[in-house]
């Protein structure tokens, strides 16, 4: 099958490579620290925007995290309206709604307030309303938005998606199950503020997931094919940052100065795997969220430590360098030691976080189309260290399974 072939793979990676330098990699105007978020109203009235339409779950706003918000932005004259019905991993019929919420009440403006699934329903739907003669389905892949959206705004209330930054959006077919992206600098939010204060409630299972999720953006980022020198210096710093940090915000959440460098280093994570992609723990979270309903960040850290274990040595000479970075494995002196040691300090941090080894949900008769879907998305357009053929995908899948 073409979609394996590994010099058909290569060359369209090289192509990709090569058309890259001719797009637009601006990153979003930032606002950062505590109360960061109360300033979107300055934006909005910079814009000329007084009507927005904030897209969330039911559990941030059950929890009053954009009461503060929606205050100064009502305060200041602009109408708002929340469209809350947000659901985990958002189907094509969660995107329709909120956009048609949006035209309902005349708006002007999206903000996006939560993780990576209320991120992913406010592009889609910004996709929708500016381009309303095109499904969802049909932008499906790269560069199929061309049109752009209304100001979309970002606001992270978990350090993990990095999707404030990204040019990508990940939507559920609920009728097949079949989870993928669409790609598109359109899609980039134009601000993003990045406030601590909105990840201190965050629960302990949450912190360590989505912290996890970082990592493997800026790992899966740092160790593909398509980097650039800003690309690795970000997964860098993404890397030394999430390692120095996330285990300080899983025990003590309330620790403002951790909090704020995990949304730091999410960023940085999301600004590295825009441009130099992910990879195949990506490829196969996604096919776990779509037919299991897996939190992405969950999938994400399980898949993690297995999928680098399968690169092996085509991938030690980079790992060996984040171990350098991260503070792992000191005294080794070998690429292949460096790396081993870092990749087993990813168990043993999520070993001491709570975080399963494997998953329960996996069933023997979904191996097939997990494996053709993860593929299907992975090849060829990831640059990854090794290219994985269907007999090596499922190999891997069932060492996930208990």
């Amino acid at each position: 099958m073409y979609r394996n072939n590994k010099l058909y793979c290569r060359g369209f990676q090289f192509c990709l490579r090569i058309g890259s330098l001719f797009l637009d990699w601006s990153q979003p105007e930032t606002v950062t620290g505590e109360d960061s978020v109360l300033k979107i109203s300055d934006i909005l009235k910079s814009n000329g925007k007084k009507n927005v339409l904030i897209i969330t779950d039911n559990g941030l706003k059950s929890l009053g995290l954009i009461d503060g918000l929606v205050t100064k932005l009502e305060s200041d004259g602009i109408k708002v309206s929340v469209f809350s019905d947000v659901q985990p991993n958002p189907t094509i019929d969660n995107v329709e709604s909120a956009k048609d919420f949006y035209l309902a009440n005349g708006c002007e403006a999206i903000i996006a307030f939560g993780g990576g699934s209320p991120m992913d329903c406010a592009k889609g739907a910004g996709a929708r309303i500016s381009n309303p003669t095109r499904s969802i389905n049909s932008m499906r892949g790269l560069f199929h938005v061309r049109k752009k959206l209304p100001l979309l705004i970002a606001v992270p209330t978990t350090a993990g998606t990095g999707s404030e930054t990204t040019i990508a959006a990940v939507i559920t077919d609920a009728e097949t199950h079949e989870k993928s992206a669409m790609n598109s600098s359109k899609l980039r939010p134009l601000y993003a503020a990045l406030d601590p204060k909105l990840t201190v409630g965050l629960p302990q299972k949450i912190t360590s997931t989505t912290g996890l999720d970082a990592l493997t953006h800026a790992v899966e980022a740092y160790i593909g094919g398509s980097n650039t020198s800003s690309t690795r210096k970000n997964a860098e710093k993404a890397v030394k940052l999430i390692f120095e940090n996330i285990e300080k915000a899983y025990v003590d959440g309330k620790n403002i100065e951790a909090r704020n460098n995990m949304l730091i280093g999410s960023f940085c994570a999301g600004v590295a795997f825009t441009r130099a992609y992910v990879g195949y723990v990506h490829c196969i979270a996604h096919q776990l969220g779509g037919l299991y309903g897996v939190p992405h960040g969950l999938a994400n850290a399980v898949i993690l430590p297995y999928v680098l274990e399968y690169y092996g040595k085509r991938a030690h000479k980079r790992l060996a360098r984040l171990a350098d970075i991260a503070g792992v494995g000191k005294g080794l002196t070998t690429d292949a030691e460096k790396a081993e040691a870092f990749i087993a300090e990813i168990k043993a941090m999520e070993r001491r976080m709570e975080i399963p080894e494997k998953f329960e949900q996996i069933k023997e008769e979904d191996i097939p189309i997990i494996v053709e879907r993860a593929l299907k998305e992975g090849n060829p357009l990831y640059p990854v260290p090794k290219i994985m053929s269907p007999e090596d995908c499922e190999k891997v899948v069932r060492r996930l399974m208990f």
